[in-house]
């Protein structure tokens, strides 16, 4: 379930978000990404916050990372959070011209996935 949403502007990296959904990580928690966030000073600021970074690497990367493709694969459970995200069509669509409604639609949706979340757990 979702904890933090921020929104990037579209010529922006989404890496450069990065630090501002990562400054409450605790220690002990494990950062899982994709190969785009294969950063080192995402991995170090990570290391400092005493959590773990799970990002497979880049093929231009010249020094060996610790990495781990069985944990990795709970990752799945992200992309199906997209995946349930995009049945809301105004955002999947993108009807919203404007990043701060297209923000609130989005976390108007994940409050509804997260309540549906709770619901069937009860």
């Amino acid at each position: 379930m979702p904890v933090k949403l921020v929104i990037t502007p579209g010529q922006t990296h989404d890496v450069q978000a990065a630090a501002q959904l990562l400054a409450t990580i605790c220690k002990g928690q494990m950062v899982l990404a994709d190969k785009a966030y294969d950063a080192d000073w995402l991995r170090a600021m990570v290391t400092e916050r005493g959590g773990w970074a799970n990002i497979p690497p880049k093929s231009n990367r010249r020094a060996p990372i610790c990495f781990s493709p069985w944990l990795y694969k709970k990752r799945n459970l992200i992309e199906r959070f997209f995946n349930k995200l995009k049945y809301f069509r105004r955002i999947a669509t993108r009807y919203d011209k404007l990043g701060s409604c297209f923000l609130a639609m989005a976390k108007l949706a994940c409050i509804r996935l997260r309540l549906r979340h709770y619901e069937s757990t009860a």
